[in-house]
């Protein structure tokens, strides 16, 4: 079924909709690639049915790569808004749009624009980097974007004497700190997939499975880090458990993960790691990832809609943070 707001767009376009049941999902989106030179890029985080159909599958780092070297009309990003509006920003002159325009990200939430820039002028002396899961108005605030994969090879890069804020997830840059020896200027937010890791809960399932390693993405708190035998990005981990020559491991980040790990290392057990009771499923799970659906998927290329769009003055402010991690990762 069509939202009233794709079904304006449909109705302009001239488009019927069809019955779910009369079509078949998967065999149309690829038409539609096709016919609309699009190209399709999802998260690891996506349901596996998404990630199966996708042209490229990766993690925030190399999606904003495979962003700024497309060469399609279309841009589908099956993610969350940053990351389409990532995309956007870097490619200024294509369509970028988002199987669900709700999708957000509570880590890009806990940094509003406003009050972002009223830290970052009440500091005027740092250097301020920013983590790319953020809003283009706080990007346009930004001296240096970085990821989980280029984090901590950026912060090195840069004088020791050098004064830095770092934005927005706390979590990663008290990581940073302790790797680097860095005192940085944090601002105090947080991805919640990332702390409704139960470390008591960790503790025991590894009790119950003595010989796996808990690898760990580093938006985790400092208490499950402390357990890691490994800590790194999404695609970090994914190559951590296809390289190392353990056979089982505790896998602490979002659990869409597994999928595409289960299918590197299929002989490997992979167990997610358990989160707080208040959670709905025994893993960790992002909610806004999972808004993403085969059918949103369909919709969105074939009305085109919603389209994400950045004001060309924020644009220009974001590119240029953007740019610089390209250049120092």
């Amino acid at each position: 079924m069509l939202t009233d707001e794709i079904k304006g767009a449909a109705d302009q376009l001239g488009y019927v909709d069809t019955p779910v049941g009369e079509i078949d999902l998967k065999a149309e989106i690829t038409r539609l690639k096709k016919e609309k030179n699009a190209v399709f890029l999802a998260h690891y985080y996506q349901i596996p049915e998404i990630q199966d159909l996708a042209d490229f599958v990766g993690d925030s780092l190399a999606l904003s790569q495979k962003a700024a070297e497309v060469d399609a009309d279309i841009i589908l990003f099956a993610g969350v808004h940053f990351m389409a509006e990532t995309a956007k920003i870097i490619n200024p002159n294509k369509k970028v749009i988002l199987p669900d325009f709700k999708a957000g990200c509570s880590l890009a939430e806990s940094a509003p624009a406003d009050k972002f820039k009223e830290f970052v002028e009440a500091h005027p002396d740092h250097t301020v980097i920013t983590y790319i899961n953020s809003s283009a108005e706080v990007k346009a605030y930004t001296d240096i974007t970085v990821t989980s994969t280029n984090a901590l090879k950026i912060v090195n890069s840069l004088p020791k004497d050098e004064k830095i804020i770092f934005a927005p997830d706390k979590n990663l840059g008290k990581y940073i700190m302790k790797e680097t020896g860095r005192d940085m200027l944090l601002w105090d937010g947080a991805c919640v997939v990332h702390e409704a890791f139960a470390v008591d809960k960790l503790i025991e399932l590894h009790k119950q499975h003595p010989k796996a390693k808990i690898i760990a993405h580093p938006e985790s708190e400092m208490p499950v880090l402390k357990t890691a035998s490994y800590i790194g990005s999404t695609a970090g981990l994914l190559k951590y458990v296809q390289e190392d020559d353990n056979e089982e491991y505790i896998v602490a980040t979002e659990a869409g993960i597994l999928h595409k790990m289960q299918q590197a290392v299929p002989h490997k057990t992979l167990i997610p790691a358990p989160a707080n009771e208040d959670n709905t499923c025994a893993c960790s799970e992002c909610h806004f990832m999972k808004m993403n659906t085969l059918q949103k998927v369909y919709n969105c290329l074939k009305y085109e809609y919603p389209a994400v769009e950045v004001p060309e003055d924020i644009r220009l402010k974001a590119i240029g943070s953007i740019q610089r991690m390209f250049e120092l990762s």
